[in-house]
């Protein structure tokens, strides 16, 4: 098995991406969840950049790390600075880093035009930068910037720099594909030159590939190929412009789909879902449904003739079991689905035998979702469907009548728009009659609903709207379009979702809201109040 270094850059170039910013606590916690799962760098930030990075490098010797070494970022001295006296380089030491990681260039074109030095004083630099790191007792890495576009204009040079590098004492020299321009098979073919041109050093070649063409990860696996040891990239992929190469799914591709690979000291996989969710919610990022290996659509089927074919045998439309990077098969129900989707949806109300049933709830899908209602993320909506066509449902309370007063008022400094919602329910033999305040209609009628429900139903006091979205389900129709509002909600126990679909987005909500109290009270009332009893009071009122 050979072993693949893993290093993570998510705390420095993933920082970079727009939209993310960690604070030193984001930073120290990834750093521990990145250590726990095994990977062999972490690369913490440039010290001489900003107060954060710096203060990182102080925080993180406090934690107790037991497999990754920390790294810090810099660059090659600065032109006509000796090493020992570049401000850069002090910072560098000054961290304490076990490992220092350094970027210089390689292609002739930056160093003329960016650095504005001569092609020798570029060597001097990269040799005189890396010989004094390591003559200080540091590991070194060496970032080759722009290497696969240097190596293509001018391989001559391009090899000396990484030669320079090498005899200088760096352990591993890592090409990066800095403007994400390169094809697989250029890496390929360009990784292999390098190794053959750092024969005669003891020096690694590793990988840092950009996604600007979608094919960062594409690329490292070619690296690793061509005889990369080292794959650089950032958890999810995240970075400036398109992103870096994603580690979950180059991890995933080397430590489950390629034989003769070992990755993260040879743990299982199984937290890489969890690693993936854990970063876009420190980030404060959206999660990427569609996102190979863990994101919630990786595993997802939809279509009939998928979920019955999934059903006798999983690797017909899943390349692995979802179980190995602690992910999930959902089976999702539309116009689309099958009678097949509805049973493997249907096994826990043990309703699966009778086809005439499956046939009604299909049936009663397809029509809705020609209304415009979604089930995909409305499971519970749907579980509520099950049971009123199986006969299992018996509601909690019955709606009497609901009303939304909204009032702006100006009489003081300050515009205030005040929105009140009056609820009256029934209840088995009782009516309730409640008043609330909300920042707005759907909160103001979850507060009167809620003060409606609780002295019956306590346990809903544990429950939360977690989030609301409103979708145009027939955009034509203008302001007379009916509209879709999907409400997630949640309780101690799970994460729960509904629909509501109505020309009125009060009504839309109301249906959502509803369903979500229905669900959460079936779960721990499944029999629900005397039926004929609210019957009753519902005709008296």
């Amino acid at each position: 098995m050979q072993n693949i270094q893993i290093y993570d850059t998510t705390l420095r170039d993933g920082s970079q991406g727009e939209g993310v910013n960690f604070s030193l606590f984001d930073k120290l916690q990834i750093a521990e969840r990145l250590d726990e799962m095994g990977f062999d760098f972490i690369e913490g930030g440039y010290p001489l950049s900003n107060e954060k990075d710096s203060e990182f490098f102080r925080k993180v010797r406090e934690l107790n790390l037991k497999t990754a070494l920390i790294c810090a970022f810099g660059m090659t001295r600065r032109k006509g600075v000796a090493a020992k006296d570049d401000p850069g380089m002090i910072a560098l030491l000054d961290s304490q880093a076990p490992v220092i990681t350094v970027v210089g260039k390689t292609s002739d074109f930056h160093v003329k035009e960016v650095l504005r030095v001569t092609l020798e004083e570029n060597l001097d630099m990269i040799a005189e930068s890396l010989g004094h790191l390591k003559s200080e007792g540091r590991r070194v890495i060496y970032d080759a910037e722009h290497a696969f576009d240097g190596w293509k204009a001018n391989p001559e040079y391009a090899a000396r720099t990484v030669q320079a590098a090498a005899s200088a004492g760096a352990e591993t020299v890592v090409l990066c594909d800095t403007n994400g321009g390169s094809m697989p098979s250029e890496v390929a073919d360009i990784t292999r030159q390098v190794i053959a041109a750092l024969g005669k050093y003891d020096c690694e070649v590793g990988i840092h590939t950009h996604n600007d063409c979608e094919l960062a990860v594409a690329n490292s696996l070619a690296g690793v190929a061509a005889g990369a040891k080292q794959v650089q990239g950032t958890i999810n992929g995240i970075g400036e412009r398109c992103g870096n190469a994603d580690l979950i799914s180059t991890i995933a591709n080397l430590g489950i789909k390629q034989e003769g690979y070992e990755v993260l000291k040879g743990t299982d996989l199984k937290h890489l879902t969890e690693l993936s969710r854990f970063v876009y919610e420190t980030a404060n990022l959206r999660l990427r449904d569609g996102q190979p290996f863990v994101g919630q659509s990786a595993f997802a089927h939809k279509g009939g003739m998928h979920v019955h074919a999934v059903a006798r045998a999983a690797s017909s439309y899943e390349h692995i079991n979802p179980e190995l990077v602690g992910n999930e098969r959902r089976i999702l129900v539309s116009e689309l689905s099958g009678r097949s989707n509805i049973v493997a949806l249907t096994t826990k109300h043990n309703i699966q035998n009778d086809k005439e049933l499956m046939g009604k709830i299909l049936a009663d899908v397809v029509a809705l979702e020609n209304e415009g209602y979604q089930f995909e993320a409305a499971g519970a909506s749907f579980d509520l469907l099950v049971k009123k066509n199986a006969g299992t449902f018996t509601p909690h309370f019955d709606l009497v009548k609901y009303h939304i007063d909204v009032e702006h008022m100006t009489e003081s400094e300050n515009d205030n728009v005040v929105t009140e919602a009056t609820v009256k329910v029934a209840i088995d033999d009782k009516v309730r009659h409640e008043v609330a305040e909300g920042d707005g209609p759907v909160n103001a009628l979850d507060a009167a609903l809620r003060k409606a429900l609780t002295e019956s139903y306590p346990s809903l006091a544990t429950m939360r709207l977690v989030d609301y979205k409103v979708r145009v389900v027939n955009e034509e129709a203008g302001t007379a379009a009916r509209i879709r509002v999907v409400i997630e909600s949640s309780d101690n126990d799970e994460v729960w979702g509904t629909v509501g679909v109505s020309e009125n987005i009060i009504e839309a909500s109301w249906k959502a809201l509803v369903d979500a109290v229905e669900y959460k009270l079936c779960k721990e009332h499944p029999n629900g109040s005397s039926s004929d009893a609210k019957s009753k009071v519902a005709e008296k009122v």
